[in-house]
């Protein structure tokens, strides 16, 4: 799936999972940082492509995937995998304690929100032509449909004007169906 693609399902499991599970009361702050940490999230498994935007957006990125993408073993291995999700989710804990002095927010709920969009960047994976290594270092690529070539191929016509249309219609769903839930969330954020 494109980045774009990534962005759109990352928010949708995030507004998802305000809309079925019952969230702490968070502060404006945590909200904010939250979202940012999602959005990083859902992009975080392409870290290991080196025209990743990670890189491209930042200064000395060419050099940082000239480090950083051999280390994961190129374009969906290691941070497209069960092994990958715990090792980013361990970083991104690590990152957190680090800047807990600094950011003043709600360390879990930042967490999760994370984990939530880099969950839902292997999820939006499976369905393409490639799908992912989700047992590495076992070499077999898991996708659904389980047949590949009923997969779509990233960044193709399926994805572009169907599944994110389909994800656009989700969040227009979620937000109709669980109107008074997400009002009170906003709300609730002093």
């Amino acid at each position: 799936m494109t980045g774009r693609t990534h962005d759109l399902a990352a928010f949708t499991a995030l507004m998802g999972t305000i809309a079925y599970t019952p969230i702490p009361h968070i502060t404006l702050a945590t909200g904010i940082v939250a979202f940012g940490a999602n959005m990083v999230g859902g992009l975080a498994p392409d870290i290991d492509q080196p025209t990743a935007h990670f890189y491209r957006n930042e200064r000395g990125g060419f050099f940082a995937a000239k480090l950083i993408t051999p280390l994961l073993g190129g374009h969906r291995y290691i941070s497209h995998s069960l092994i990958g999700l715990f090792i980013f989710g361990f970083v991104a804990n690590e990152v957190l304690k680090l800047t807990s002095s600094v950011l003043i927010v709600n360390q879990t709920v930042v967490w999760w929100a994370f984990m939530i969009g880099f969950i839902s960047h292997l999820v939006m994976d499976l369905f393409t032509e490639e799908g992912i290594p989700l047992l590495f270092p076992i070499p077999i690529r898991f996708g659904f449909p389980p047949l590949r070539a009923l997969r779509p191929k990233t960044g193709g016509v399926v994805e572009k004007s169907f599944v994110f249309p389909m994800l656009l219609l989700i969040n227009v769903y979620l937000f109709y169906s669980h109107y008074k839930v997400f009002l009170h969330f906003l709300k609730s954020l002093s």
